[in-house]
């Protein structure tokens, strides 16, 4: 079933992309009546907070399908970790997404940071140095261009959050939740599975 799962929203990716998206039937009235109730998503969705990157839209998912924590950067903080427990542990969902994407602005402040030593002000700078480290690691793994090194904070994303939380690192390791860290195209639409340590060995989902 878990399969299934990925499988599912690999193939809302393509609708997406092909421009053939079919899921405006499952949000409407209809669908916001039946999940008045209860609600049963079937996948967990940790994402950047870019309004370019809506995970329901590019997976062509509708109301109810999918619970969606988004941060900037996809990092990590107690809420969250919270959050993405709640879904697997009370609402039972199969599939946890990490989702990265190109051109992500808090992934270059954190690389300015390492490259340059510019830190931002505010409340940035909080984000950008929780992603500085993996950024760091990226490097020191040969990640070289900016699409490279998000790809490699989406696999770090997912290592962190099995590091953090046991509940999601048991549901992984027993079977009961699969995980898959993914890199987004700004200029395809296409969700990249992250398959190994460098960008050029990304699977196209």
């Amino acid at each position: 079933m878990i399969n299934t799962h990925w499988a599912r929203l690999n193939e809302g990716n393509s609708r997406w992309v092909e421009g053939s998206s079919r899921a405006d039937d499952k949000r409407g009235a209809a669908r916001r009546a039946e999940l008045t109730a209860s609600q049963n998503p079937f996948a967990l969705v940790l994402g950047c907070a870019d309004s370019r990157v809506p995970a329901e839209i590019l997976f062509d998912q509708g109301l109810g399908d999918l619970f969606v924590v988004r941060t900037a950067g996809q990092t990590v903080d107690s809420a969250v970790l919270g959050s993405m427990e709640y879904a697997v542990e009370i609402l039972g969902v199969e599939l946890l997404v990490v989702l990265g994407h190109e051109g992500c602005g808090a992934v270059a402040a954190a690389t300015r940071v390492v490259d340059e030593v510019a830190v931002p002000h505010g409340y940035i700078r909080d984000v950008a140095e929780k992603i500085a480290p993996n950024v760091l690691r990226a490097r020191l793994e040969g990640a070289a261009t900016p699409e490279e090194v998000g790809a490699q904070h989406a696999r770090y994303t997912l290592e962190l959050l099995r590091e953090r939380s046991s509940m999601l690192d048991n549901a992984i390791r027993r079977g009961a939740l699969e995980a898959v860290a993914t890199q987004y195209s700004l200029k395809t639409g296409r969700v990249l599975e992250v398959a190994g340590p460098r960008f050029e060995h990304l699977l196209v989902a």
